[in-house]
């Protein structure tokens, strides 16, 4: 397949561009975008978009478009960073920043996202961590996103901590070969967790920027297995909008406010109990250390540098967390072995 006067096809995952007497590498992106080398093309700005060093040009071949919601609440500079590692023009980004942070944080991501004409801000609300309000968020990110397109066909979150180990050219392949799939960490919460029934069954209330955990027993969901996982996950656009239209999945919302780490349950859950068709694959395509922390039992171990190795090896295609005040080399590398 070639591209009239201007593209050679060598392969479906690499491409050669011959244009101005000199051969520029090429890499093929989503619905059809080649990316090359920003230089002298001379091909014309309708059939081209520019995005830092890089030249995007279209084709006509159509591809599943991802929508990222990216979960902000620090360091501007590593989600700059991290955007920039993800972005690709026929993709779709919705940036939640938690207003606790405060209106600079906010204004300074405003400022950088308008340069990218498929990037937007979420309305900011507060989110505390193991509450409800971090899956209102979820929520209304995915209402959001459904709303800008009918064109994308996986959702992807993220936090502001994240980071891509492949490509995008890399995780769109993956994901054309897996349309219409879940990509979420299930588990029977009463068979491999019972440690954890305690924040289903505990009433939790957020008050001032905490959780108050008030241990009367309540009855669970009639008739529903409790299922955990792992808040980041990559949702089928069909599970996106079962999950925010389809009245079946009121009563989880309703029950799931007042449960404890509920980010962590409530769309495994729903996936799991309710009449929702897909297929789900029990994989998050995350690469995450987990360790005992303070009074948690387990959080996500910081990546550095002495890591990358380990997760250049790894089959997952998103690695959390890396944190750039402990060290920011690790992003460098990454961001190498991206290009």
């Amino acid at each position: 397949m070639a591209v009239p006067g201007a593209w050679t096809i060598h392969s479906p995952e690499k491409l050669s561009c011959h244009l101005s007497g000199s051969p520029l590498p090429a890499t093929r992106g989503n619905k059809g975008w080649l990316a090359i080398s920003a230089g002298k093309t001379g091909i014309s700005s309708r059939e081209t978009k520019v995005f830092g060093d890089k030249i995007f040009l279209s084709e006509e071949i159509v591809m599943g478009m991802i929508a990222y919601l990216i979960l902000v609440h620090r360091y501007p500079r590593q989600f700059k960073r991290l955007f920039r590692a993800i972005f690709h023009p026929a993709n779709y980004y919705l940036v939640h920043v938690d207003k606790r942070s405060g209106v600079g944080l906010r204004t300074e991501i405003q400022d950088f996202l308008s340069s990218f004409a498929n990037a937007s801000l979420l309305k900011s609300q507060n989110t505390q961590w193991a509450g409800y309000s971090l899956i209102d968020a979820e929520l209304r990110g995915i209402e959001e996103l459904l709303k800008i397109s009918s064109e994308w066909e996986f959702f992807i979150n993220l936090s502001g901590q994240d980071f891509p180990l492949k490509s995008q050219t890399h995780i769109q392949d993956f994901l054309n070969r897996n349309i219409g799939n879940d990509f979420i960490k299930v588990s029977n919460q009463i068979k491999i967790r019972p440690d954890t029934l305690s924040r289903i069954s505990d009433y939790c209330i957020e008050f001032r920027n905490r959780i108050i955990r008030i241990p009367i027993k309540r009855q669970y969901l009639l008739g529903v297995t409790p299922y955990i996982g792992n808040q980041w996950m990559i949702l089928s656009r069909k599970f996106c909008e079962f999950v925010c239209y389809n009245p079946e999945t009121e009563r989880f919302k309703r029950f799931y406010r007042h449960t404890f780490i509920s980010d962590e349950a409530f769309f495994q859950t729903v996936i799991m109990n309710t009449n929702y068709e897909g297929t789900i694959v029990n994989d998050d395509k995350r690469t995450i250390v987990w360790v005992p922390i303070g009074t948690i039992k387990l959080r996500p171990r910081d990546f550095t540098s002495k890591d990358a190795d380990f997760l250049m090896a790894s089959q997952g295609l998103f690695a959390r967390k890396f944190d750039e005040t402990v060290d920011a080399g690790i992003l460098s590398i990454l961001e190498s072995n991206l290009s």
